[in-house]
């Protein structure tokens, strides 16, 4: 399977790199396609903040970026915004720890850290992502 989606339009000869399997193209014509490696699906909520003004909490939700590494020690990077609660949202910016081993050829990530600032506060975070191609081999 061929992924487009790091595409970077530049006047160079087709070159791949190996440190964040992306790639650059001068034409549409070159065959400089590469397998997408495997993502993560995730959802979460914060944790509350606020306590004593206006507690609140936000949702967030979405597909991590390519895995990043070697199989066995790689890494996932998430950037997703939170829903908006009076008129705030937060952003999520984080880095996923190692792989851990669920089974069946399997495993998830575990997540936490802190939101972005946004009315003057943040919010911690903790979660697991969802497993690799679930319904795959």
């Amino acid at each position: 399977m061929s992924y487009n989606g790091h595409h970077k339009h530049h006047e160079t000869d087709c070159s791949c790199s190996d440190n964040h399997k992306q790639h650059n193209h001068n034409s549409s014509d070159e065959d400089c396609s590469e397998e997408q490696r495997h993502v993560h699906e995730f959802l979460g909520s914060t944790r509350l903040a606020e306590l004593e003004e206006d507690p609140h909490n936000h949702r967030f939700a979405g597909v991590s970026g390519e895995a990043i590494g070697e199989e066995e020690c790689h890494v996932h990077k998430i950037n997703t915004n939170t829903d908006f609660f009076e008129d705030h949202f937060h952003e999520v910016i984080v880095t996923t720890g190692p792989a851990i081993k669920v089974g069946r050829n399997k495993h998830i990530h575990f997540v936490y850290g802190v939101t972005t600032e946004r009315d003057g506060h943040v919010h911690k975070f903790v979660f697991a992502t969802l497993i690799d191609n679930p319904i795959g081999q």
